[in-house]
């Protein structure tokens, strides 16, 4: 219905007028549109109302059930008259709406915080961080941190609103790790994974507070391995190990070789393995991507090595038991090194009368000899750092005494040069001194 055909209609009451739908009814007459006029100050105002059949509002209707829409439409001049006169209020129903909206939008921001606050650590980190720690993390890293919740997090945390958690909280479960024999590294990772996750909340707008991690002391971390294999320990490890088991063996020497992981290890398919220029493609390791650089025994060993397809790993898991006269079935991946290793290790008593975890031999130690070795010979730690694939200096610097060592000696080495020096100008000038005292008493 366009304006130029509306016929509008006057009620009883001054302000008050309608027109009428063609067709729609509201009962047994037709639908009405009504509309109020009001002059305040010499200036007119003209608001539509609404349709009859919409009915009043449910806030008034609840407080004025017998309120008709006329008497409604006539308050409603009197709200705007007034509010106009007075300057405040809402001075049209343009306003009301807006208002109207407004307040609503606040309830409903009102509503989502509190339920932001109302949320536990244990609703966000099943619902929300597992999962997609799940998606983005290595599969044994999401496991830890799921048995970190199990463990230590449910009991102290699980239950309490992410706002609620504060300091005191953190410290508590420290205590609790730590009588319960956790180790300082085990306690710095269960703190990291917590700040992780309100991290992980603040992102998504559950949180907007600091994370209560930041005023928590971390413990005090020395896990770093202080022993490395000497050559020739090394060389008996590998003797007893290729006696009981050529893989372990050749993991072994590849580590003593060219500094690998053992997940980097387990990791390399023979696609990754270049024989002719003696380099391996390490993909995806903890500080990223690398080339790591083989021995010439290294690459022998690796030639000796029956060859797969280039996608298949060079260092496959075992399983199912042996058929007579049959190979153990070789299957995927690796996922942590043969108690073969172990084994070798207790039969040359290399841990024997030994408590302190760092100085015991492991398979880290390996990679740990490796680096060693290559500050024993000269190597500068920068070298080190990229050939270990340190994304830092910091781990680096462990191996900084080794490099100490060789400066110290070199220091040596130039002190008795200077010495030697010294000496041979001291001898030389004596020498001139008694040649001039002859020249003299032959002058005389």
């Amino acid at each position: 219905m366009t304006t130029k055909w509306i016929k509008w209609i006057k009620t009883a009451h001054k302000g008050l007028r309608y027109y009428e739908h063609a067709t729609e009814k509201h009962g047994k007459k037709k639908d009405r549109y009504y509309s109020i006029r009001l002059k305040v100050d010499g200036k007119d105002y003209t608001y539509g109302i609404g349709w009859w059949s919409e009915g009043i509002p449910e806030e008034i209707k609840k407080n004025d059930p017998d309120m008709g829409f006329e008497e409604y439409a006539l308050s409603q001049i009197k709200l705007y008259k007034a509010n106009i006169k007075a300057g405040s209020g809402v001075k049209s129903p343009k306003e009301k709406r807006n208002a109207a909206a407004k307040e609503e939008a606040q309830k409903h921001a009102e509503e989502e915080r509190l339920e932001r606050e109302s949320v536990t650590f244990e609703r966000f980190f099943i619902d929300t961080y597992l999962p997609q720690s799940k998606v983005d993390k290595k599969p044994r890293t999401a496991q830890r941190e799921e048995g970190f919740y199990e463990n230590w997090f449910k009991t102290i945390l699980g239950n309490e609103p992410l706002k609620s958690i504060t300091t005191f909280h953190l410290e508590r479960l420290k205590k609790e790790m730590s009588d319960k024999k956790q180790s300082a590294r085990s306690i710095e990772y269960a703190l990291a994974v917590i700040r992780q996750v309100f991290n992980t909340a603040k992102r998504l707008g559950l949180y907007d507070s600091e994370s209560p991690t930041l005023n928590v002391r971390k413990p005090k971390v020395d896990n770093g391995r202080m022993r490395f294999l000497t050559q020739g320990e090394a060389a008996k490890l590998l003797d007893v190990l290729k006696e009981k088991s050529t893989d372990v063996h050749d993991m072994a020497l590849l580590s003593l070789h060219a500094g690998l992981r053992f997940g980097e290890i387990a990791s390399l398919t023979w696609q990754d393995i270049d024989l002719t220029k003696g380099v391996l493609t390490i993909r995806d390791a903890k500080a990223g991507s690398r080339y790591a650089f083989l021995t010439p025994q290294a690459a022998d060993m690796l030639k000796n090595r029956k060859q797969d397809k280039p996608s298949e790993y060079v260092f496959q898991q075992r399983r199912g038991k042996k058929q007579e006269g049959e190979e153990r079935k070789k299957g995927g991946k690796m996922t942590k090194i043969s108690h073969t290793f172990f084994r070798a290790v207790d039969k040359l008593k290399m841990n024997e009368g030994i408590d302190d975890p760092r100085l015991k031999i492991c398979f880290h130690s390996c990679r740990h000899s490796y680096a060693s070795w290559m500050i024993e010979q000269g190597a500068d730690l920068y070298t080190v750092q990229k050939l270990l694939g340190h994304k830092t200096n910091v781990m680096t610097q462990r191996y900084a005494h080794l490099a100490e060592n060789k400066l110290r000696e070199a220091t040596t080495a130039l002190g008795a040069a200077l010495a030697i020096g010294n000496n041979q100008q001291d001898q030389t000038e004596e020498a001139e001194q008694q040649q001039a005292g002859q020249l003299v008493n032959l002058a005389k």
